[in-house]
């Protein structure tokens, strides 16, 4: 059994700066890809963004570029996502994922962070 418990979550101010963590215990390898999603009142969850299981390929959603970084630790097992000049349209859920071929498909899910972002 895979579980993921993401934190870092809160409250901040247009133009803030938060870190999310994320980390994983039980089956995981360290070949496995992470990834970050997120859901908005009323609307789908979407990606975010992706790291490979070597930390050396990363991805991101096209609205978040330039502005959120994804890392992972050297274990592999915790992954970040430092998110700069924050925007109210940032605000959601914020779910970490693994699994195999993630981000393109994963197989666990955490249980979520809230980000909310004030204007």
């Amino acid at each position: 059994q895979v579980q993921l418990v993401e934190s870092g979550g809160g409250l901040v101010q247009d133009g803030g700066s938060l870190r999310l963590s994320c980390a994983a215990s039980g089956r995981i390898l360290s070949s496995y890809g992470m990834g970050w999603f997120r859901q908005a009142p009323g609307k789908e969850r979407e990606f975010v963004a992706g790291i490979g299981w070597s930390g050396g390929n990363t991805y991101a959603a096209d609205s978040v570029k330039g502005r959120f970084t994804i890392s992972r630790d050297n274990a592999g097992n915790t992954v970040y996502l430092q998110m700069n000049s924050l925007k109210p349209e940032d605000t959601a859920v914020y779910y970490c994922a693994v699994g195999r071929i993630c981000p393109r498909v994963c197989d666990y899910w955490g249980q979520g962070t809230q980000v909310t972002v004030s204007s």
